[in-house]
């Protein structure tokens, strides 16, 4: 089954954030990311990342510490979370292990185990800027904004150059509306990095919050100077232009926006009105007023940053962002969908799960949410669970290709061919002349052991589209696989690698064909390459180690076979491996 990206997925349910600001995840950019760097806040980080913690002196402690780091470096984070509590326990005066250990249960979404880790490391070092720094956000997250406002200026203090202090306690003022202190906080970070997107795209929304549009577009033409592609300040423009009633200048805007993102569904819609309603434009800016609220909050704040991070790749700094939005507003299903993306991003699948499953079917996220959690169940073989979230999205969009294409996926991995069949003749009744529709039924029916029929689909899929690819590869690997049309096999296979000639399982195919027609040489060219670039798949290194037999490289083939055995998961193709192997350890001892 394919995997749904992170970004992907977020994308799906970005758009209804777009008032906020966040339209497209894979497009939010700075024209260079300083903000989010991960080194130590203490130190010339400007934003995030854990304290830098000397190793413990406790022979007890410093065991536990190195085995929270090898955990962590492994991906392990539930056993370095409690290896760096155990570390703790034997070493109780390290100030900056406390805030290590505070910043895992942050990402962990503890925030009050975090809190008071925060505070005894504060106790024993007050002027830790790391313990500060991280106990002011979950202190605004726990909803104490005086507490964090005070941190923040402290951490100030201690660190004149801590770009997040700055950002956050900035958007604290603009909550509580002081938004000409908030200004000057921004303008500070401003002073202090000169290129601070994120500086002059808050002093813009904090000025439009205040109602001073003239200078909200001066700060907002500084952030675009510096990211002429950001949809965040793009947006804020043609929103603002709409509050000063200049309806075809926002169109520009949203032109932009759209030719940068065309699947920003929110803009298209808006443009829609716009275009739909210029003669009543009165009653439809009464209408975006009553939907629109400008949002200048840590929470907001700490939203965008989770996603830039997301951005970068950077999915445990976004968790710990995301936990601390949802400590402060618990029901933003919009951050339970990005948390349980970059959980899943993270293989934690169970707090994945847990995060999807949160959100509420009329929430715009909960079909997105039904497709994520298919996509975990299916990936755990957990089939029927995987087939009942499905029919869940299904039935807020019923009739929908994608969902249904995802159905027949997982009868398939459930070897229900019957069942995809069906659902996939639907698909092609509905959309007779949808040649992905035609290959989707070929393949179940091919499956199914209704090889003719199957061909016939794949066929007709190529006849509504020449291009293509996998009706074209599936086409010409079935003919190698059996051994017949191996001239026209080798042509559509070839027609196939000519619009995607980096597709390893294209390769693969085109090296079976030599294989097949008994060029060895050839063979063994094209599946080294097809292992190449698929890396981990069981079939193409068995199809290596078969050429490699066939040259007379049993040490290779052997590799090749062992290599595949231990990526194998079905059961035939286990035992075939196994007999494989074994034939050339017998043929060895022979030699012998």
């Amino acid at each position: 089954m394919k995997c749904f990206s992170t970004r992907a997925m977020i994308a799906l349910g970005a758009a209804s954030i777009a008032f906020l600001g966040c339209t497209s995840i894979s497009r939010i950019s700075s024209p260079k990311p300083e903000y989010v760097r991960s080194a130590s806040v203490g130190g010339d980080n400007p934003f995030g990342g854990a304290p830098a913690v000397d190793v413990p002196s406790d022979a007890r402690a410093m065991s536990a510490f190195l085995r929270a780091e090898v955990a962590m470096n492994d991906g392990d984070r539930e056993e370095a979370l409690k290896d760096y509590a155990e570390a703790v326990q034997y070493d109780p005066t390290n100030a900056a292990l406390k805030v290590r250990l505070a910043t895992l249960y942050v990402r962990d979404g503890r925030l009050k185990e975090a809190l008071d880790q925060v505070n005894e490391a504060l106790a024993i070092n007050p002027d830790s800027a790391d313990a500060r720094l991280l106990g002011a956000g979950i202190s605004s997250a726990l909803g104490d904004d005086p507490t964090a406002e005070k941190d923040y200026q402290e951490v100030l203090r201690l660190n004149p150059k801590n770009q997040e202090a700055y950002l956050y306690l900035g958007t604290l003022y603009a909550k509580r509306g002081d938004y000409g202190e908030a200004e000057k906080t921004f303008q500070e970070l401003i002073k202090l990095d000169p290129n601070s997107f994120l500086g002059y795209y808050y002093a813009g929304k904090v000025m439009v919050a205040s109602k001073d549009y003239a200078a909200a577009e001066k700060y907002y033409q500084k952030a675009l100077d510096l990211n002429p592609q950001s949809e965040l300040v793009l947006l804020d423009f043609a929103l603002l232009r709409e509050r000063q009633e200049r309806p075809q200048d926002a169109l520009v805007y949203y032109n932009k926006i759209t030719q940068i993102n065309p699947n920003n569904e929110l803009v298209r819609k808006r443009k829609a009105e716009i275009l739909a309603g210029q003669k009543k434009y009165a009653e439809a800016l009464d209408e975006l007023k009553k939907a629109e609220q400008v949002e200048t909050n840590p929470a907001d704040t700490r939203t965008k940053i989770g996603l830039l991070y997301v951005e970068q790749g950077n999915f445990d700094d976004a968790a710990t962002e995301f936990n601390l939005v949802l400590g402060a507003e618990p029901d933003n299903y919009r951050v339970h969908y990005y948390l349980g993306t970059v959980y899943t991003e993270l293989s934690e699948n169970d707090k994945a799960i847990a995060e999807f499953d949160k959100i509420p079917g009329d929430n715009e996220h909960y079909v997105e949410s039904r497709l994520q959690l298919a996509y975990l169940y299916d990936k755990q073989n957990k089939y029927d669970q995987a087939l009942g979230a499905l029919k869940d999205a299904l039935a807020k969009k019923p009739n929908d290709p994608e969902i249904i294409g995802f159905m027949v996926g997982v009868y398939q991995e459930k070897k229900d061919y019957p069942a995809a069949i069906e659902l996939a003749r639907k698909m092609v009744a509905a959309d007779p002349k949808s040649d992905k529709f035609h290959f989707t039924l070929g393949a179940a029916l091919d499956q199914n052991k209704q090889r003719e029929e199957g061909m016939a689909e794949m066929k007709k899929a190529i006849e509504l589209n020449p291009a293509n690819a996998q009706a074209l590869n599936y086409l010409g690997y079935s003919y190698a696989e059996q051994g017949v049309n191996l001239v026209e096999a080798e042509k559509l296979i070839k027609r196939a690698l000519d619009i995607e000639p980096e597709d390893g399982f294209y390769v693969d195919s085109l090296g079976w064909v030599y294989y097949q027609k008994g060029d060895y040489k050839k063979a063994v060219e094209q599946l080294e390459r097809a292992v190449n670039l698929t890396g981990n798949d069981p079939t193409i290194t068995e199809h290596l180690g078969d050429a490699y037999r066939k040259m007379g490289k049993t040490k290779e083939a052997g590799h090749e076979y062992t290599d595949a055995l231990k990526k194998a998961n079905e059961s035939d193709q286990v035992a075939r491996l196994k007999d494989k192997i074994q034939v050339l350890q017998n043929a060895a001892s022979a030699g012998h």
